[in-house]
């Protein structure tokens, strides 16, 4: 394989930006890994009665990514986000004015590998907020990654809270309205669908997130990523081969997938997990308003469902043009 090397007189705002996504990098994939060897270290270690009084905290503050999380204004402002969205770059895109005396439950799509548009739009700087105010939003992960030691305290202060049925319900039953849940519909199943140019989405059998916007008459906003499956090349994986099979095994044990993606190195563009600098803009779509039924009906459930796919479908075929998808590829549900 043919290298293909970083010039030398790149601008340092790249450099510093590329630095920005690798800290990124590492926080998604080894940070957690990490703390927890922290952890082991203290425990064993002459300092253990930090560890002890960790533990301590750690089972008092147990509820608190089910209850709202705990959030800094600090850590989401951080000079590094700025960079960080920059070097795609990341780009949110409003359609439709959202009232604050509501609540909303907003379904993303796509998955993609590392989902990069919804951490960059929803948990870093003020630009939701300033296309949005009033609203506040809480990005819903797996419960798993608040069970690791002092990472769980870094996630939360993004903004990140855990996707259980009761942190939803927290977020959503805010009597004042103001909140929005963002649930990545698709899940870790689909970061296995996430090819360049891939535009199959996993909801048909997603309709949970559908019931909790029912019982909590939560509005529904549909919102696409464009660009989020391009920022990785995947080693092929098609339903039925051998690799997805044993990957799709792993997500159903672990609660998370594993695709073997790769893109661009620090000072070469032929390999590596640096993602391809290519723009990703998050469109947030109008909102779909729901009555609160504490007890909806499978038929209610599916009829909101339906709705719901055919609002998605139009958010996606008004502005695929402008970030150029053919006119002929449209969503496959």
């Amino acid at each position: 394989m043919k290298v293909e090397f970083a010039p030398i007189n790149v601008p340092l705002r790249r450099r510093i930006q590329t630095v920005a996504v690798l800290q990124w990098i590492f926080s998604f994939l080894l940070l957690a890994e990490f703390c927890c060897g922290i952890f082991v270290i203290l425990i064993l270690g002459k300092f253990w009665f930090v560890a002890v009084l960790y533990l301590l905290w750690y089972y008092l503050d147990w509820e608190t990514p089910c209850t709202g999380g705990r959030r800094s204004h600090w850590v989401r402002g951080w000079t590094v986000w700025k960079h960080f969205r920059e070097y795609f770059p990341i780009k949110l895109i409003k359609t439709s004015d959202l009232n604050p005396n509501h609540n909303y439950l907003f379904g993303f799509h796509p998955h993609g590998v590392l989902v990069a548009g919804a951490f960059g739009n929803f948990c870093t700087g003020t630009g939701f907020k300033n296309l949005f105010p009033g609203i506040t939003p809480y990005l819903h992960i797996m419960p798993i990654w608040f069970s690791c030691p002092f990472f769980r305290e870094y996630i939360m202060s993004v903004g990140m809270v855990s996707v259980s049925k009761e942190s939803v319900s927290y977020v959503l039953n805010n009597d004042g309205g103001g909140h929005a849940s963002v649930i990545v519909i698709g899940g870790a199943e689909e970061s296995l669908n996430a090819h360049p140019g891939s535009l199959t989405l996993n909801i048909l059998k997603r309709k949970g997130f559908i019931k909790m916007a029912l019982k909590h008459g939560a509005h529904l906003v549909p919102v696409f990523s464009f660009g989020e499956n391009e920022l990785f090349k995947q080693v092929a994986n098609p339903k039925g081969s051998r690799l997805r099979n044993i990957q799709e095994k792993l997500q159903k044990k672990m609660g998370f997938a594993l695709p073997l993606f790769h893109a661009r190195g620090i000072f070469q563009y032929s390999f590596g997990l640096i993602p391809y600098r290519q723009p990703i803009h998050t469109v947030v779509g109008s909102p779909i308003p729901v009555k609160r039924n504490l007890n909806p009906t499978t038929e209610e459930i599916e009829q909101l469902h339906e709705l719901y796919l055919q609002k998605l479908s139009k958010l996606f075929e008004d502005h695929k043009r402008n970030y150029g998808i053919p006119e002929h590829k449209s969503l496959i549900f």
